[in-house]
């Protein structure tokens, strides 16, 4: 390495590490518009190169401005995760090791780390000790590994091989899911050929619940293989499927249960919330992000699967140059990729920091302060809130009547234009919410009392308009 890489290296250490340090005190949302923001960098190559460390000052230069602060305790708009410090250090690390993990035998180190990541989260989570995993980009991809990998069992059961024979002919295959369900899963029946459309869509309740009787009647209409598609954590209310009650009936017609749990089932960590997914372990696949409520660097995710076998027979690809697949683990086995970064290790190093207390800790006070934040809300005279707090998610109304979507479209906007918190936009129960998601690693009472004290403040300005 010469002089002149070395100076780009330290020149963006010392920017990034000045950016963390500010973004406590910065506007949370980015201060730059798309168009602007697209013609400062959509400019002609030149013919000659620059020198690398003036390409990183002025890629912070011109890029400023546009950078929301997810990692800030004050965003509380997507369930993102706020990148912890420590993974950040880890993910450096990767790009300079420049491992390519598709294959444990070039890379032994980089396996070594993301097994155990995979040995303690399915540990944490108290699922079966026998499972597989895969380290995938997210919880999108978790849930199509997960629902290719129930394809694949439940047509082997019916004498049909999907990965030889693809699905032209195959017995047809009963989806079930409920009708609050994220729209990462129905993509993921897109990805797996099964369509989102033919899905069966369960009655839901007030929360996004599945409605158990409803999910029986229909499962008990359901002629051969069949796929129930549930979930750990609504995405506007945070509650949970009844996996205890459903789970049972659907193994009875020999059917697969996947769970898509991209933040909610980080709950199973926690001894004091684990009741509130009763039955989640007894479930065939599960999907789950890092970068959600572990804090991780994006990008990271986790296919689980109860049975090895069903997932490694759709995830693997084979080539002469490639080791034979074999019972040891193998990183390509489990994930779509064969050329992917190691990006379980920052993982590795945000669990090896915080150690089960640590993790526990931190999910249950993110719980605690929704909660918190809900007791606030609902105290003030027009603001509702429209769930139980089952986990870190709120969903705010303002207003009643007709004027309800306007009022809480235009309290939002004031919030977000002020800059000192920043929630978002959702819809739920036939209207607008403010959603809030309480899941940064930082994120204390002292921010819950400021995202309080800006919508009530920008609430009762609309409301006395």
């Amino acid at each position: 390495m010469d002089d002149e890489q070395e100076a780009a290296l330290r020149t963006a250490f010392e920017r990034l590490t000045a950016y963390r340090h500010s973004v406590f005190s910065r506007p949370i949302k980015a201060q730059l518009g798309l168009d602007e923001a697209v013609a400062r960098f959509r400019t002609p190559l030149g013919e000659d190169g620059m020198v690398a460390k003036d390409v990183i000052d002025q890629m912070v230069d011109k890029a400023d401005a546009g950078i929301s602060q997810m990692s800030s305790p004050n965003y509380f708009g997507f369930v993102l995760g706020g990148s912890h410090p420590v993974g950040v250090a880890a993910d450096m690390l990767v790009s300079a090791w420049g491992q390519n993990c598709g294959s444990s035998a070039e890379t032994p180190s980089m396996t070594g780390m993301e097994r155990a990541v995979c040995d303690w989260v399915i540990e944490l989570l108290g699922l079966p000790p026998e499972s597989g995993a895969g380290i995938v980009t997210g919880a999108s991809l978790a849930n199509t590994a997960g629902i290719m990998a129930a394809r694949n069992a439940l047509l082997a059961k019916e004498g049909w091989d999907v990965e030889k024979d693809g699905l032209f002919g195959a017995p047809e295959i009963s989806v079930l899911i409920g009708d609050a369900a994220h729209s990462a899963p129905f993509a993921a029946l897109r990805y797996a050929g099964l369509g989102a459309a033919r899905a069966i869509r369960v009655e839901t309740d007030d929360d996004g619940r599945i409605v158990s009787d409803a999910f029986l009647a229909a499962l008990y209409q359901c002629k051969g293989p069949v796929l129930a598609v549930l979930q750990a954590g609504q995405i506007n209310t945070g509650a949970f499927d009844p996996f205890a009650k459903i789970v049972p009936a659907l193994h009875e017609k020999g059917g697969w249960a996947h769970v898509d749990g991209a933040f909610g089932l980080w709950l199973a960590a926690v001894p004091e919330l684990a009741p509130r997914l009763a039955g989640v372990e007894l479930a065939d696949s599960w999907a789950i992000d890092l970068h959600k409520w572990l804090n991780a660097p994006f990008d990271a995710g986790m296919v689980i699967c109860r049975d090895r076998a069903p997932l490694v027979a759709s995830m693997s690809a084979r080539g002469a140059y490639l080791p034979e697949t074999s019972d040891h683990w193998e990183p390509s086995d489990s994930t779509m990729e064969l050329s992917r970064r190691a990006r379980g290790v920052p993982s590795y190093a945000i669990m090896r920091s915080l150690g089960k207390t640590g993790i526990r800790e931190m999910v249950f006070r993110h719980c605690q302060l929704a909660q918190n934040l809900a007791d606030v809300i609902s105290g003030e005279p027009g603001l509702k809130v429209l769930n139980e707090v089952s986990s870190n998610q709120v969903a705010i109304r303002c207003g009643e009547g007709d004027a309800a979507n306007d009022h809480t479209r235009e309290v939002l906007r004031r919030v977000q234009k002020n800059g000192k918190v920043y929630p978002t936009h959702g819809e739920w129960q036939g209207g607008e919410i403010i959603r809030v998601s309480v899941i940064c690693y930082a994120t204390q009472q002292k921010n819950i009392d400021l995202l309080a004290e800006e919508i009530v403040s920008a609430w009762r300005a609309v409301r006395d308009a």
